[in-house]
């Protein structure tokens, strides 16, 4: 903690010597009325570089702080429709000015330079878009678009390359309005160039259908749209990287994107044996092991992969688009594992040891498209079909102990294992919409369907020893195929309308059909006398029919205006549920009515606050391996039978949020809180029998009541800059509490389980020089039970991080990275603390297009995958197989051309001004 406190004291000192500033003012129009979200910047007379910027308040006032070497500065003020305002500003003399009312002038038809001087706005603030300007921010050269998003305000990036902004998650970026391979982010954050980024605006999340209709999207879940510079539409870019390392450790990867007006064509490819997918290539860096940054060496296992993938994006006419893209996966991934649990009893425990190895190899192939029809302005068809074939291979084996309370061996068990399984997944959505006007009336019609078939074929031998206190008994051996059939389709149909009842005032009506269909053929052959599987289990086999049905009418009166928000919906929630056993003759339906409603009140007083919250039910309907009611012995002493009795879970939740962003000091908080109540959740009901002393578990499915969860976050961030120096701090404290209800050897229980995550995470950064990214956080975590045996307990996890990239001398560039790790919850067996430390060395040449890159993974070789997961009725330590130490040497090379040009050099510098 010491360590922390004198970097934030030290990083904080080196910003305080510099020449402060403070202008004050209020933004009018010719008629003196206020102007709200005028964006207010200053920029160095010398070459434009911009040094602080903020936007105005909704009575048109303004502060800009900021500080800066500067003498001297430029002052603008930008605002849709009107002409830019301009004014040097000496801050020499004063430091602190009131530049009074500042009245803006309608712009005319003259516009040359008001569109000069309005390309380096470096945000604007649209109705419910945050626009940046990629130019306004300066990174380092050959930068990509994850370099860009870390220099705005609200914007942060984990280790493992998860986004968000203002503490809510990015879950899909999109390139001029269209998907980029899918819904990954992080394939374009890690590939997409700085150089050819023109603006990057943030908004809540919207499917096709609500970005035509005009409807607010997910306020839980943003969106990033890139927009790129004109001049990269017609081009080039792409990059390649060859690396090989000690104990025949690889990684090749390939990018390539070719652009020409609407059209768009990527192409990536890789193959490793580091347990990175590639697509997620850093330039610091690289692929190494998941991430390069992830704690345990990227996941349990070793895995090799080769992987490809193509993205296709095009319109026609102004009125069809098409985007699709197609992927193939190979991995194959070797795992094994050590187990040691302690199952808890309410009047005993016992142990189970096992160790367990497997190799899996998997083909997958996956294609996404979207078709759109645009028959007119107001009428639009979209088709998006859908398709996913995994074929794999598996072999595992696994020995495994079972002892008593006094860690007696009670049996001991041998299984091996050969399963072939294939399936396949095709979903495809029909969407038409047709818009009455302007005002924001429409009809839309929705047919959807899904099919997914798998087809496993196992081969499974196990051997069981039992022992008694006369010795060894007979050796109980077991040798099956099992051949298993499931498909899955389903159709859904919706029709919605909404009305215009006055301005911003609307009356929406809908009703949704959804109706599944799954099939479980599961047929279980034993061994006969000539090694043949042709003896039919009848215990162990069912050919199962699950159906569901749920029909939702549902009308609401909802209001849309610039600050106010309010949404209601209220209908019927109608779910039917047939259940069908064709080899026992047994067949079960039910049917549930419930409230359905959704409702939400969402408050901003302005463009950069806002407080919301959200209220919903919802229901769950079992999976069909909870329904269906056939022994699964797989594991001889883990049964698993389902129950078709079971009902939908209903919930209940409750969700707000309220933040405020300052833009004139940088700073902003964030909070959010969710409450969840459930009836009739499905839980596992596990009972030990142990009449003959040999404690097999037996697993079914019931439905209980009571269930609660509940979540509170707090984030506060704050970002100061002075030239080239820029630091930053982001706090957060997280907090959850859930209430379960389980079964203990069929014993009925309450637990209640607390958790409080602390944490903070600083940059300090001088550019062309270095950064410093310094974390720490602590998780507190409690559980309480009602039935005191079981294992309450109270425990404090720490984890620390120091990530440090420099950029000089020139053209070098050095990275560290290291994490830190002590777990408060593993036992006196093992090692609760552990370190690990990846390093990198890259040499940029060939005018900064080509890269030479050293790096070791694991430097002081102390990554290890030992953990312990406590349960509500077990505790159990694991040790597992990880990608071990190992260093590689990589060559990339970056090729970028656009217009006949190549493109290169410092990222975001822009030329200088024009002549004023």
């Amino acid at each position: 903690m010491r360590f922390f406190c004198l970097c934030l004291f030290f990083l904080i000192s080196s910003l305080g010597f510099s020449q402060k500033f403070d202008l004050k003012g209020k933004i009018v129009d010719e008629d003196g009325v206020p102007l709200e979200s005028a964006t207010v910047y200053v920029e160095k007379i010398a070459d434009s570089t911009l040094v602080t910027y903020t936007v105005s308040e909704p009575s048109g006032d303004f502060e800009l702080k900021g500080a800066t070497a500067s003498e001297n500065l430029m002052l603008f003020i930008s605002y849709a429709g009107f002409k830019t305002f301009k004014k040097s500003i000496s801050i020499e003399e004063k430091k602190e000015q009131d530049l009074g009312k500042i009245q803006m002038v309608i712009a005319d038809n003259q516009l040359s330079e008001v569109t000069v001087t309005s390309t380096r706005v470096p945000l604007t603030l649209k109705k419910d878009t945050l626009e940046f300007n990629a130019n306004s921010f300066t990174t380092r050269p050959n930068a990509n678009l994850e370099d860009l998003l870390k220099k705005l305000p609200g914007v942060e990036i984990n280790s493992d390359g998860e986004i968000t902004v203002n503490g809510k998650t990015v879950s899909d970026i999109k390139v001029n309005g269209e998907s980029f391979f899918g819904s990954d982010p992080k394939i374009a954050t890690k590939n997409l160039p700085k150089e050819i980024i023109d603006k990057i605006q943030v908004s809540n999340k919207k499917t096709k259908s609500q970005e035509f209709t005009g409807k607010q999207g997910d306020p839980d879940n943003k969106s990033i749209n890139i927009t790129l510079k004109k001049e990269a539409n017609k081009g080039f870019f792409g990059k390649a990287t060859v690396g090989g390392g000690t104990d025949d450790r690889y990684a090749l990867n390939g990018t390539g994107n070719f652009f020409k007006d609407d059209m768009r064509l990527s192409i990536l490819a890789n193959s490793n044996n580091i347990n990175s997918s590639g697509f997620n290539f850093d330039d610091v860096y690289g692929m190494m092991g998941g991430g390069g940054r992830r704690f345990s060496g990227g996941g349990s296992g070793i895995t090799k992969s080769d992987n490809a993938g193509v993205n296709y994006t095009n319109k026609w006419n102004d009125d069809i688009r098409f985007n699709g893209d197609y992927f193939f996966g190979r991995n194959d991934t070797r795992q094994k594992n050590q187990v040691q649990r302690e199952n808890i009893l309410p009047d005993s425990s016992y142990f189970e040891n096992s160790t367990n190895f497997s190799n899996l190899v998997n083909d997958s192939h996956r294609g996404n498209f979207r078709v759109d029809i645009e028959f007119d302005t107001l009428t639009r068809l979209s088709i998006s079909p859908n398709i996913s074939i995994n074929k794999s291979s598996s072999d595992r084996d696994s020995d495994s102990e079972i002892l008593d309370t006094n860690k007696d061996l009670i049996n001991n068990t041998s299984t091996s294992e050969i399963e072939d399984v294939y399936s396949s997944d095709f979903r495809n959505s029909i969407d038409f919409i047709r818009r009455f006007g302007k005002r924001g009336a429409y009809l839309q019609l929705r047919l959807s369907s899904s099919y997914n078939r798998q087809k496993n074929d196992n081969y499974l031998y196990t051997e069981q020893q039992n022992y008694s206190e006369e010795g060894p008994k007979e050796v109980t051996i077991q040798d099956q195929f099992i051949d298993q059939d499931q498909e899955s389709s389903s159709y859904q149909a919706s029709i919605s309308q909404r009305s215009v009842l006055s301005e911003n005032l609307f009356l929406d009506v809908s009703y949704d059909f959804d109706t599944q269909k799954q099939t479980n053929d599961r047929m279980v052959y034993e061994a006969d006398q000539d090694n043949e599987y042709t003896v039919l289990n009848n215990s162990l086999s069912s050919k199962f029919e699950s159906k569901s049905y749920k029909q939702t009418p549902n009308a609401g009166v909802n209001y849309e205006g610039d600050k106010w928000r309010i949404n209601t919906n209220v209908g019927l929630l109608n779910t039917k549920l047939e259940n069908t056993n064709y080899v026992s003759d047994y067949s079960y339906s039910s049917s549930f009515n419930n409230l359905y409603a959704r409702a939400s009140v969402r408050v901003s007083p302005k463009k950069s606050q806002s407080f919301s919250i959200d209220y919903s039910t919802n229901v769950n309907v079992p999976s069909i391996s909870q329904l269906q009611p056939v022994e699964d012995r797989s594991s001889p002493n883990n049964i698993f039978v389902g129950n078709p009795n079971l009902s939908p879970a209903y919930s209940h939740t409750i969700r707000g949020g309220y933040r405020n962003f300052d833009f004139s000091t940088h700073s902003g908080i964030f909070s959010f809180f969710n409450v969840g109540f459930t009836n009739n959740t499905v839980v596992a009901k596990t009972t030990v029998d142990n009449t003959d002393n040999n404690f097999t578990r037996t697993t079914s499915y019931t439905n209980v009541d009571g269930a609660m969860n509940a979540s509170l976050g707090v984030f506060y961030s704050k970002q100061t800059k002075k030239d080239e120096k820029e630091f930053r701090y982001r706090l957060s404290l997280n907090s959850s509490y859930n209430k379960n209800v389980g079964f203990t050897n069929g014993i009925k229980y309450n637990s209640e389980n607390y958790a409080v995550n602390p944490s903070v995470r600083l940059t300090y950064a001088i550019e062309d020089l270095f950064e410093i990214n310094p974390n720490f956080g602590i998780s507190y975590n409690s559980s309480k039970f009602s039935i005191s045996t079981l294992n309450e307990q109270s425990f404090i996890n720490q984890t620390a991080g120091l990530e440090i990239t420099t950029y000089w001398p020139k053209n070098l560039v050095f990275g560290n990275d290291i994490s830190y790790n002590k777990y408060g919850n593993v036992s006196s067996e093992f090692d609760n603390t552990s370190i690990l430390w990846n390093t990198s060395l890259g040499y940029q040449f060939w005018d900064k297009k080509a890269i030479l890159n050293l790096k070791v993974y694991d430097v002081l070789d102390q990554v290890i995958d030992t953990r312990r997961s406590i349960g509500d009725d077990y505790v159990q330590d694991t040790n597992s197989l990880v990608l071990t130490q190992y260093a590689m040497l990589s060559f990339t090379y970056n090729l970028k051309t656009f217009g006949g040009k190549s493109f290169g050099g410092r990222g975001g510098r822009r030329p200088p001004p024009p002549p004023r």
